[in-house]
């Protein structure tokens, strides 16, 4: 067996991207990521799009910095779904750190469902630690069309991160 090294970038999503990235969700899902670019512009949000050399998105997830004063709070995490368990979601995860510290902020959160145990155990073995939980929703498409709402509990998990560079 042979290994496949692929090289990854992390850059800024841009709306142009928004048609390769049906994968992370429904079309409800991607409308919204759009409406994140424009809090993006505004410097309140960063929206990260992980690509290899073709350019095309294959992770995405954006750092929000008006949710919790004094830290970035990671949302809104995808990998392609033929492409995880490969390590893009660290690199990306590890991106949007990089941003968090170049803002000068020296704490990353985030929730993760609790019915979504694998990508608990990433956030873990990245180093993040539980401390609480909280109830979350969002509107999603159903299968027949229409628009309900989803409600979830998430676990909130912190990691203190490094001083800037």
């Amino acid at each position: 067996m042979t290994d496949v090294v692929l090289r990854l970038a992390a850059r800024d999503l841009v709306p142009g991207d928004l048609g390769s990235c049906g994968w992370s969700g429904s079309p409800l899902h991607v409308e919204n990521i759009g409406r994140q670019l424009a809090r993006a512009r505004r410097g309140e949000v960063d929206y990260l799009a992980v690509c290899p050399p073709s350019g095309v998105p294959v992770a995405i997830g954006g750092v929000d910095y008006d949710a919790l004063e004094g830290a970035g709070t990671l949302w809104q995490l995808a990998v392609h779904p033929a492409l995880q368990s490969c390590g893009i979601g660290t690199f990306l995860i590890r991106a949007a750190e990089q941003r968090i510290t170049s803002r000068g902020l020296r704490r990353a959160e985030l929730g993760v469902e609790e019915d979504n145990p694998r990508a608990r155990a990433l956030y873990e073995r990245l180093g993040y630690v539980a401390y609480g939980r909280q109830p979350d929703s969002w509107d999603e498409l159903a299968p027949d069309g229409s628009v309900r709402r989803h409600e979830t509990m998430c676990t909130l998990m912190a990691r203190g991160l490094g001083s800037p560079a």
